[in-house]
């Protein structure tokens, strides 16, 4: 992103509105551009007709229309697609299309959004935490992602539209949390891509404050833990952050969010030899007694330099079978795009 052209992506409607002021504009030329980039996803200023191409080079003056730059786009046969994008500083990350299919009544596209240039946390079954912490994203990097993929996807089909959106990519949300709240409303907006919050869904390795924040802000974002462990013992092992926020301070965060927002929380396993133990199963049953919780299991997916294994059919049976006998819903993750590496803790920064 230029150091003295704001980026379209990553403004409101409000924001652009004070960019015309300044350039001497009337003030519905903010309207239209937002319809443009948000909207319609289009990538040139000469792509907005309805504006003049005077008033386009005054806009181009003090704003970037640079989305991030689609470097390597690779297609599973479920239907999965990966694209790698090169930021404007160099910087690569990872967005995911999952689940595109159309019948005669409705199409559907969900997108696994990055938030961060790697990953601080440093899971160690997750390519991502693997490589390290580059940067954040701003917000207009985050939604660019959508809406690149949307201009792409729309050369192919007039008619696409990303229905859903999840913030599960790389990096940890809440460690980004103002731009990532930020394109979240963005995406939101009834005039950009109109994706409903209860649409969204955001994925957290267990930030606490983050957690808090979200509750209070009442979005209605989905918020999605990454559990994986019914132990401080064995979580302290899968996620490093729990050292720092222990599932006590964890599950106090949980309910005080499903207390001010009315919805239930998700709770991700991704499933190794280790973690599927019937003492781990008891362990998290006692975990989300009485919490609405939805319990999420993700065979985990095979990353270079990681030593995780999965566990055997018939013990991943065995650990769900149980949580299920002890009252919670479980459900497991529909495998998709593991054999392009677009899967739960494969996304790294090329492929």
């Amino acid at each position: 992103m230029s150091n003295h052209r704001a980026d379209v992506y990553g403004l409101s409607e409000a924001e652009l509105a004070e960019v015309c002021l300044d350039a001497g504009l009337p003030a519905f030329r903010a309207r239209q551009v937002f319809e443009w980039a948000q909207g319609r996803a289009v990538t040139e200023w000469a792509e907005m007709k309805n504006i003049g191409a005077a008033d386009r080079d005054a806009l181009a003056a003090r704003l970037a229309l640079k989305p991030p730059e689609p470097v390597r786009e690779s297609a599973a046969p479920d239907g999965t697609r990966k694209f790698l994008f090169r930021l404007e500083d160099g910087e690569t990350i990872e967005t995911v299309l999952m689940d595109y299919h159309k019948d005669r009544s409705r199409s559907r596209a969900t997108v696994c959004l990055s938030v961060q240039a790697g990953c601080a946390v440093g899971c160690p079954f997750c390519a991502t935490g693997r490589m390290g912490f580059r940067r954040d994203l701003s917000a207009g990097e985050i939604t660019g992602q959508l809406l690149a993929l949307t201009a792409r996807m729309r050369r192919l089909d007039a008619d696409f539209h990303v229905s859903n959106a999840v913030f599960m990519g790389m990096g940890e949300p809440f460690y980004n949390m103002t731009p990532f709240l930020k394109a979240a409303r963005l995406l939101n907006e009834a005039r950009g891509q109109n994706i409903g919050m209860r649409r969204m869904t955001v994925s957290t390795s267990g930030v606490v404050p983050g957690i808090l924040r979200l509750a209070a802000e009442n979005t209605q974002i989905g918020l999605a833990v990454s559990l994986h462990a019914g132990t401080d013992e064995l979580r302290d092992k899968i996620v490093p952050l729990n050292r720092k926020y222990p599932l006590a301070a964890l599950m106090a965060a949980c309910g005080e969010y499903v207390r001010l927002t009315g919805r239930r929380v998700t709770f991700e396993i991704a499933l190794t030899r280790e973690n599927t133990t019937e003492t781990q199963a008891r362990a998290v049953a006692a975990l989300l007694r009485g919490m609405p919780a939805h319990v999420n299991l993700i065979p985990i997916n095979a990353v270079a330099g990681s030593t995780a294994e999965r566990p055997s059919p018939a013990k991943a049976a065995a650990f769900r079978q149980e949580l299920a006998r002890r009252g919670l819903t479980v459900t497991v993750r529909e495998e998709k795009g593991g054999d392009i590496e677009a899967a739960c803790g494969q996304l790294q920064a090329g492929f």
